[in-house]
């Protein structure tokens, strides 16, 4: 099936809909090699890892507070020239002006809008403001003293937004270019609705679309709209691109009930948001669903979700902690690194890869605590430690039961991978028995829908160490999954005054 070059099912649809659509498939695959050409015309220069994406309404509530000390500065410059005009005279313009902008949305920055009508609606928000305030200062004084305000404040106040606002929207521009602010999506089935799909986010560019994966691959077209088949569900669940997916899309008809279960049951071990998109639904229906997925512009979002929020401030609590105890270890640090150099030949460090936040595959650092020609001392391997293990040294005994071997993670929360609190990171393949962890617990995945943590519920409860039973493994993601489930700032501290308690009180785990 050739590459589709007309919306499909939307014959009422304007020409130049069309057209646009064509010219971005055609600008994407102009002058590349076929290699090239599978990433599509949506897919962003790099993928970046989702932990480090920004959330539309935190920027968008960034570039309010930036204007709000524009403002305030503005404000106190008319002050200090008009001592006479009461401060909050000046407040009621700064308030009335952030409240026009926002309602006239000038800080969507939809991907569809030039700077020049992000300046007008710049300008129109602050005239709509200076009336609102001359409005509400007629009754409140008299137009003596009103007049300054709106005569010379005003004007700067305007000056100062025309200034920033092109800074803001540039902004923007190079953050959904380096795939920080845009989300990436991939979706399920080959179906109309996903043409349909991928043909609203080629003409919004609020989502960027990685590919579609569809079970039918002997039947499905190589590319919807220059988007490219990337594989079956089977290759989806071990793809290198999962780890930068957002959110995944199931477009499969709503008829087939029995596979869309099939296809939610299969998929939920997923750390992805899933969301569905069922092919055959009314068309409003439809429409509006995907208006929802494909033209999520900044100020569409009026509010943070819990989560979010949560998320900011364990990111905060992260920063502000974790920088006080890399002061308060790194005396200890640097006994332990020399400690671990007279013991044994061999680097003071050594790094393994682990999985992170949505199966992103990370570079976590660790105290040695092996014989460095041991196999896996150096982080290659994933046999896990056992009771007497020949491989460890005689530094590395202490280390690993007091947990110092893991300080130098604090560099890893310091760096966005890891966070204090979280379920712990495990290694890339890591293998209980002959049979690797993840598949002994169905739920194995969830436990990477947060960054994983140097300590975390677990830890506090006994499941320390290797998980080299099918028992331990499941007791160790339940114990995950219920902080996931339950975590907030207060629990991250409690965790964090147990876990030294915990440590000094753990003879029992092999560690």
């Amino acid at each position: 099936m050739p590459v589709i070059d007309h919306p499909p099912a939307a014959e009422d649809a304007p020409k130049t809909a069309a057209d646009e659509v064509a010219a971005a498939v055609a600008r994407s695959a102009g002058g590349r090699g076929a290699g090239q050409d599978r990433r599509g015309p949506l897919r962003p220069g790099a993928l970046i890892p989702t932990r480090a994406r920004l959330p539309g309404h935190l920027v968008a509530w960034l570039f309010q507070a930036g204007d709000a000390i524009a403002l305030s500065t503005v404000g106190l410059v008319f002050l200090r020239a008009h001592p006479g005009v009461m401060p909050s005279f000046a407040l009621i313009g700064a308030l009335s002006m952030l409240l026009a902008l926002s309602v006239g949305k000038a800080y969507a920055f939809s991907a569809r809008q030039g700077l020049a009508w992000q300046l007008a609606r710049v300008a129109a928000a602050t005239v709509a403001g200076l009336m609102a305030t001359a409005a509400l200062l007629a009754l409140l004084t008299s137009w003596s003293v009103a007049a300054p305000v709106l005569t010379l404040w005003g004007p700067m106040a305007f000056a100062s937004l025309l200034i920033l606002h092109p800074v803001w929207w540039l902004t923007v521009r190079r953050w959904r270019r380096s795939g920080r602010l845009t989300p990436n999506i991939v979706v399920v089935g080959a179906t109309r609705a996903a043409e349909r799909l991928i043909f609203a986010a080629l003409k919004s560019r609020e989502v960027n679309i990685i590919g579609v994966f569809d079970d039918r691959a002997d039947r499905a077209p190589k590319t919807l709209y220059g988007v490219p088949m990337l594989g079956d569900t089977d290759a989806m669940m071990n793809h290198r691109v999962m780890p930068y997916v957002d959110r995944v899309v199931i477009t499969v008809p709503a008829r087939a009930q029995r596979r869309v279960s099939q296809l939610i049951e299969r998929l939920r071990v997923l750390p992805n948001e899933i969301t569905l998109l069922l092919d055959g639904e009314a068309p409003d229906v439809e429409a509006a669903a995907i208006n929802r997925i494909a033209d999520v512009p900044l100020a569409r979002i009026s509010g943070p979700p819990v989560d979010e929020a949560r998320a900011l401030v364990k990111r905060a609590q992260d920063l502000v902690i974790g920088s006080l105890a890399l002061v308060v270890a790194a005396p200890i640090m640097g006994l332990v690194a020399l400690a671990i150099r007279l013991d044994s030949p061999g680097p003071a460090l050594f790094r393994q890869r682990r999985h992170g936040f949505n199966n992103e595959e990370i570079v976590v650092w660790k105290f040695r605590s092996m014989r460095p020609e041991a196999p896996g001392a150096q982080g290659g391997g994933v046999r896990q430690v056992q009771c007497g293990d020949d491989r460890v040294t005689r530094i590395g005994r202490f280390i690993r039961k007091t947990s110092l071997d893991e300080l130098p993670q604090i560099f890893n929360v310091l760096r966005g991978e890891m966070s204090l609190v979280g379920p712990r990171p495990h290694p890339v393949g890591l293998m209980t028995g002959e049979v690797e962890s993840a598949r002994l617990v169905h739920e194995y995945a969830h436990r990477h829908r947060m960054k994983p943590g140097m300590t975390g519920w677990a830890a506090i409860h006994g499941s320390r160490g290797p998980v080299d039973t099918p028992d331990l493994v499941r007791r160790r993601v339940a114990l995950d999954v219920e902080y996931i489930e339950r975590q907030s700032f207060w629990l991250d501290l409690y965790i964090m005054a147990m876990t030294l308690p915990c440590l000094l009180g753990d003879s029992e785990n092999v560690r």
